[in-house]
């Protein structure tokens, strides 16, 4: 039985898509807008970059100068006003250098919330004005040489730290550089180059073979192949003809296509897809908040460790040059860097690769507890299979209609529904050269069927349930096969049914395969008879179905598993599934196009391939598996390099500048292994 489940996709909302800015502004119109966070990111990385090289080369003096090195080299190259300059050379790199992280520690003080830039700040500082007050008369040794080595491995770190966060958002400038600067509109007989921001709604637009899609609109004259790659993740060009959309950014084939714009500025799809990563990407799952609460404690400790080494040092007898040493190489080494980087930079990359390849992330928690779901629920039609519904058989019931009246009535009924019955009929009716008459007074019940008056009769049509409902009789030799059927009633008398067949897509196998052999079982969930649900479970090896489960029945079928202990994941189309969607642990949305943005989904695949979902569930443990890596290594470096740096370990101790070294070296793994999430997605 076919739950006769119709989507009206225009009605779909997508409001929740207007998230707030976030650090990377784009606009859906001028791809130099999109590059602005960007372009800001890369010009902190140069700034870093410039502060490390005159640092560097002025740290080669100081070197020269400082007395410990002399001693080292055994040389002697000491010249009246020599501490002076070593005190003006180490200022500069104090100031120059040190500024990026003097501002952050008074940015940190500001907030209340001491972290990074305040360790960092403390040790540099202390090994500064301590040095200083050694070159104007207080008794002690000049830390100079150590804070100057101090800020150069400081600034490299970050540099080369940066250098890896700016590939997060590769993904995303490539998405806002789809968009072309120009559109051909067509004003009467000519054309004309205008300029993307002066588009408006119902304008038309001529699209030239090789152009890009200027914006979001419905094809009015013309076909072509579209290649919707970058925006879709399908690699297959798509054939598109009149009455179908087309989505800006899309790169037209080898036709010249006319088409009207119905998206424009925040309302494009491509707008909608990079703030829903953005907004994404700017979310904390319950892994990422662990790991700030363990950077903050981690400061704490830091401070507390720091200042505590200190005095234990001096209470010791030990001068204070080296218990301010021990000090400052606690605090470089406690750096919560790693660990503050650790989880945002694998969550910020995953969720630009995921977009990338056509993996939407609304929910960051729901994406990372894929990789607990033991049961995943597949909605029937347009998942597992294609939704093409082809018309199989027209069978008349009533010597008062035949083969091109019923499907006459039955598309006439059906018309204004985007159900893939009615996209089948409307196939088949073109198909015969069949004019359809208008319906009016429409009606849709959900997983019932359709009314409404076909000329000047009344006209229902729909599955099983409707025929219950209506108390009509199904003679059992009709009742065949394992086609879905849709029967047509006009004026309360039974004309006749056609049949539909939907193929199985052959994605559909190997991603079956690849779940189950992920230890994740395989349901089926539809509307359909039970005939046809169990045929395409047969085929698949799934390992279960609900058939005959009407929408607002879906929930409950959730419900029922999960009290069973499983954790379920949930796919269906945003719409009639929305209860279903929203009752799983993780709700996934099968989509294309504009109709993307499904309200209840955690997750909206762009398209309609199984080989995507197993895909996602991979790829999300994989990023969790990133996300402990990294915590592990963050934390692991601290608890095994502290005890060094505090001096306290006979024979074992460190100075500020190696401190400074490993802490860095840390923070780079941490990048680096987040940067090799890009492979598991194609592996």
């Amino acid at each position: 039985m076919e739950n006769h489940e119709h989507h009206d996709h225009s009605k779909m909302n997508h409001s929740n898509l207007n998230t707030d800015k976030v650090e990377m502004e784009h606009s859906g119109h001028n791809p130099a807008h999109g590059k602005m966070g960007h372009d800001h990111h890369k010009m902190m990385i140069e700034d870093f970059k410039k502060r490390f090289w005159v640092s560097t080369i002025l740290t080669i003096p100081v070197l020269l100068l400082s007395p410990m090195i002399q001693q080292w080299l055994g040389v002697n190259w000491q010249f009246t006003g020599a501490n002076y300059l070593l005190f003006v050379l180490s200022s500069i790199i104090y100031f120059f250098g040190g500024l990026p992280f003097l501002k952050g520690f008074f940015s940190e003080l500001k907030k209340k919330s001491a972290g990074m830039m305040t360790l960092i700040a403390v040790a540099i500082s202390a090994a500064y004005f301590y040095s200083v007050a050694v070159i104007f008369g207080f008794e002690g040794k000049t830390f100079f040489w150590e804070l100057a080595t101090l800020i150069d491995v400081m600034l490299i770190g970050h540099w080369l730290e940066m250098r890896s966060i700016l590939g997060a958002s590769k993904a995303l400038e490539a998405l806002a550089a789809l968009m072309p600067n120009e559109a051909n509109l067509v004003d009467g007989d000519q054309t004309r180059k205008i300029k993307i921001n002066e588009l408006k709604q119902d304008d038309i637009i001529l699209i030239k073979p090789g152009e890009k899609v200027p914006a979001d609109g419905i094809i009015v004259e013309g076909e072509s192949d579209l290649n919707e790659s970058m925006l879709t993740g399908e690699s297959k060009p798509v054939r598109k003809t009149i009455s179908e959309e087309v989505i800006g950014g899309a790169i037209n084939g080898n036709g010249v296509i006319k088409v009207k714009v119905k998206g424009i500025g925040e309302e494009t799809y491509l707008s909608k897809v990079i703030n829903m990563v953005q907004s994404a990407q700017k979310q904390k799952s319950k892994t990422q908040r662990l790991a700030d609460v363990a950077a903050k404690w981690l400061t704490v400790v830091a401070l507390v460790l720091g200042f505590g080494t200190f005095f234990i040092w001096l209470s010791l007898g030990k001068d204070l040059s080296f218990a301010l040493e021990r000090m400052v190489t606690v605090m470089v080494i406690c750096c919560p860097h790693a660990l503050g980087l650790a989880v945002p930079l694998v969550a910020a990359i995953s969720t630009s690769i995921s977009a990338k390849n056509g993996l939407l992330i609304r929910n960051r928690t729901a994406f990372e507890n894929s990789r607990k779901i033991s049961t995943i629920v597949f909605d029937k039609t347009g998942t597992l299979t294609k939704g093409s519904h082809e018309v199989v058989r027209i069978v008349p019931l009533s010597s008062n209609y035949d083969k091109t009246e019923l499907l006459k009535y039955a598309t006439a009924v059906e018309s204004p529904s985007e159900h893939h019955i009615s996209k089948g009929l409307r196939r088949k009716a073109k198909e015969e050269k069949i004019k359809i008459p208008t319906v009016v007074n429409f009606k849709y019940n959900a997983g019932v069927g359709v009314s409404g008056t076909v000329n000047g009769k009344k006209v229902q049509a729909g599955g099983y349930v409707l025929m219950q409902q209506l108390s009509k009789d199904v003679a059992e030799d009709i009742d065949e096969g394992i086609e879905t059927k849709i029967f047509t009633i006009v004026d309360d008398e039974v004309i006749g049914f056609v049949t539909f067949a939907d193929e199985i897509r052959e994605s559909s196998f190997g991603a079956i395969k690849t779940l189950q052999k992920n230890n994740i079982k395989v349901s089926l969930l539809t509307g359909d008879n039970e005939k046809v649900a169990k045929d395409v479970a047969v085929k698949l090896g799934l390992d279960d179905f609900m058939a005959e489960v009407l929408p607002d029945q879906k929930q409950d079928k959730i419900k029922e598993l999960q009290s069973k202990g499983e954790f379920v994941a949930m796919t269906g189309d945003g719409v009639n599934d929305a209860p279903a969607l929203a009752q799983a642990d993780v709700g996934i949305a099968i989509g294309s196009g504009t109709d993307v943005a499904a309200e209840t989904a955690d997750i909206v695949l762009v398209d309609s391939n199984p080989n995507d979902i197993a895909n996602l569930i991979l790829f999300g443990k994989a990023t969790y598996r990133k996300m402990v890596q990294n915590l592990v290594w963050a934390t692991g470096y601290n608890i095994v390099a502290l005890p060094l740096a505090t001096g306290f370990i006979p024979g074992l101790m460190i100075s500020p500048a190696f401190g400074a070294a490993l802490m860095s070296i840390s923070t780079i793994i941490c990048a680096i292994n987040a940067q090799l999430l890009k492979r598991e997605l194609n592996n």
